[in-house]
């Protein structure tokens, strides 16, 4: 098995991340212990969960995501020094998103994060969490008392490292100063969106972790399932996540339009048939492409069965040759960040 650090830790992780985002609403309880039953046999070493999930977010189901994963290594008997867990607390509300925890009231300040941690450790059933992150960035509190807090947690083994997500280069590159000034734990990684559909991070953001060596630990590799091809021809399957979110918020229908469009769709089918050329699925093109980067430590994949998981596990071995990247480039040159 190919072992890639995280930043500037000790943390030792398969470029392949397990998300588990839908453990517990579109993935059931059996069907998540499957997934992770897989997972772990086939070597995969780390897992990332957050407070927040499952998704789409609600006040109902929020936390059960961290109580399956801490049920499931329970009964399995897991060692749990043979896994590498991370897991988020969530960020302040915001014009976008109100998070359906603690009456929506959450920050990144001492208080929430202490609170978050304990009720984290408790669902999964651990005393300790491997990789702590910040689910989006706070905007009022100083990034100072959320490093602090951490930094103290760092030191009384409830956390071993730290990461942030949804960041900026700017945000990013600011806590990283903040570390170094008041001597402080840093953050090694930074978890956000990245494919061959939305390239942002490529813009500078990768500048800050490949001059810092802070880790990407990409999530939506596949564009939350649009470059599997499931969305051609307008079909909106019915389990699918984006046509849920259709039918739900004037927020969540924006972002299956964001992630579903006839600009994503005419770039996925391209990505289609150069897959269908190498001999591979558009799935383990997608995730391929996005381990490649010398950023990237881990890429986190999710799956609501292990039928899905055994096709994105099949990229493991797949190494995508330089013309074949090129390709890639080429494509997306066409129609630019069609996320966007």
């Amino acid at each position: 098995m190919d072992y890639r650090y995280i930043g500037k830790s000790g943390l030792r992780v398969t470029p392949i991340c397990l998300g588990t985002m839908t453990f517990g609403l579109m993935s059931s309880k059996e069907e998540s212990f499957e997934v992770m039953d897989m997972a772990y046999e086939r070597g995969i070493n780390f897992f990332d969960t957050a407070e927040l999930y499952p998704v789409p977010p609600n006040r109902k189901l929020a936390g059960i995501t961290e109580e399956i994963i801490g049920e499931w290594m329970k009964e399995r008997g897991i060692d749990r020094s043979s896994l590498i867990i991370a897991s988020k607390v969530a960020g302040a509300a915001s014009g976008w998103f109100v998070p359906p925890i603690r009456h929506g009231l959450t920050a990144i300040d001492r208080f929430h994060i202490k609170k978050a941690l304990e009720d984290s450790l408790k669902r999964l059933k651990t005393d300790y969490i491997d990789l702590y992150q910040v689910h989006w960035p706070d905007p009022i509190t100083p990034l100072e008392e959320s490093l602090e807090v951490m930094d103290e947690l760092i030191k009384e083994g409830k956390i071993r490292y730290i990461g942030t997500s949804n960041d900026t280069a700017y945000g990013l590159s600011k806590a990283n100063e903040i570390s170094r000034f008041k001597n402080l734990k840093r953050f090694e990684s930074i978890q956000n969106n990245f494919s061959l559909l939305n390239r942002r991070f490529l813009d500078s953001i990768s500048e800050v972790c490949q001059k810092e060596n802070i880790s990407l630990l990409p999530y939506s590799p596949i564009a939350g399932g649009v470059l599997s091809g499931k969305y051609q021809g307008g079909f909106l399957p019915p389990e699918a996540r984006f046509t849920k979110y259709i039918s739900l918020s004037d927020r969540q229908n924006s972002m299956a339009k964001r992630f579903v469009n006839d600009k994503t769709l005419a770039l996925s089918a391209k990505y289609m048939e150069l897959a269908k050329e190498i001999g591979i699925t558009p799935v383990q093109l997608a995730v391929a492409w996005s381990m490649h980067f010398d950023f990237v430590a881990s890429t986190i994949i999710g799956a609501r069965n292990t039928k899905q998981l055994d096709e994105i596990l099949g990229s493991f071995d797949i190494k995508l040759e330089s013309s074949i990247l090129e390709r890639c480039d080429f494509i997306a040159q066409e129609i630019l960040y069609p996320m966007g």
